[in-house]
């Protein structure tokens, strides 16, 4: 394989124009060389933001891209080795499935894919295609999570008891059109968006899950799936974990609360890359990644807390490791199982509310 990861972006939503494709055109071992979407606004602005990159509807990636991957094909962009899917999650396992086949490595966004069986069928067809397979969960280099990660790793909260954690935002409005039409069961909701961050926080951080509780609303008139979630698990090595979601909160609780037996932290502001990436700062520009004094978090106990620099977040980090992966062979930077995994909570979430509704 060349040393530049000839890249195809699959969508130029949010996802695609503010997390993906700046964090590739930061990496020199990657070249951005097709962006798919079909949206005409969207087109004219993937062509202004990449110029070098071609630009194709669905269709016409349908007809002549997929073919292309990896190895010889001559489709209608030419030789692709990477596949970034990022596009409306009931699109992410034909998408996924297609470039596989075609012999590329494939990135997904979350959610990975919409059911855990859906999932394992992605893995084990990589696993036969002898293919790189992961899952973008990006959070894993939030500032706040890279300082907590640390602050266990050195012992600093003693013996973690209950882990709280907060994606809170006030958006009384519906922006996507995908979003307006979709249930969960076409991926639709804030369980399948801010809560597989967050599920996926907790177990890297304290492991596997024996108990599981949620709730499920929606507050906004016109939401069909929901946008104000509440999850509880209980780990297996006895730490709780509380995670809220919500799109109606005029006010935010803290992002992150966690109680150890020696001391607490505590931190109110969540990550400001992507604010930055929307303003225009990108990844390798000046203060990228950088929480500003001010919001740095607060350890140890009431009445006796020191403020703790705030970890540089990267979202970049995956795709440095990504391409570890593909030219060197190392581990790619999720495992999709962990993802997987993720959805089988979910699964529980809602199997559990649909017995509540049905009883009730």
């Amino acid at each position: 394989m060349a040393q530049e990861i000839r890249t195809a972006l699959m969508g130029y939503g949010h996802a695609g124009s503010f997390f993906h494709a700046p964090s590739l055109t930061s990496v020199d071992k990657f070249s951005l060389d097709v962006i798919v979407t079909s949206d005409p606004q969207r087109q004219a602005a993937a062509r202004t933001d990449h110029p070098g990159a071609r630009v194709l509807s669905r269709e016409e990636w349908a007809r002549g891209g997929a073919d292309s991957c990896a190895g010889g094909g001559t489709g209608i962009m030419g030789n692709i080795d990477l596949v970034v899917v990022a596009t409306p999650p009931a699109t992410h396992v034909g998408l996924a499935t297609d470039a596989l086949e075609a012999g590329c490595a494939v990135v997904v966004d979350k959610p990975f894919t919409l059911t855990s069986s859906e999932g394992d069928a992605l893995i084990a067809l990589a696993k036969e295609r002898g293919q790189i397979l992961t899952t973008y969960q990006n959070r894993r280099w939030d500032g706040e999570y890279l300082t907590l990660q640390k602050l266990l790793a050195e012992g600093s909260l003693g013996e973690v008891r209950r882990f709280e954690s907060r994606l809170e935002r006030w958006q009384p409005a519906i922006t996507k059109e995908w979003k307006a039409q979709s249930g969960a069961a076409d991926g639709g909701g804030l369980l399948f968006d801010l809560g597989t961050h967050l599920i996926d926080q907790a177990l890297q951080l304290f492991g596997p899950v024996r108990g599981v509780y949620g709730e499920l609303a929606a507050r906004r008139p016109v939401e069909p799936a929901e946008d104000d979630v509440f999850v509880a698990l209980e780990h297996a090595n006895g730490v709780i974990s509380h995670l809220w979601m919500n799109l109606s909160a005029a006010q935010k609780g803290p992002r992150l609360r966690v109680l150890g037996s020696k001391a607490a932290y505590v931190k109110e502001g969540a990550d400001i890359q992507e604010s930055q990436i929307q303003a225009g700062i990108l990844p390798g520009n000046p203060g990228y990644g950088i929480d500003p004094q001010e919001s740095w978090g607060a350890l140890g106990r009431d009445g006796s807390t020191t403020a703790v620099p705030t970890e540089p977040g990267n979202f970049t980090t995956f795709y440095v490791l990504l391409a570890d992966a593909i030219l060197k062979g190392a581990p790619v930077p999720v495992d999709p199982a962990d993802s997987v995994a993720g959805l089988r909570i979910i699964e529980r979430i809602r199997d559990s509310r649909k017995r509540a509704c049905a009883s009730a």
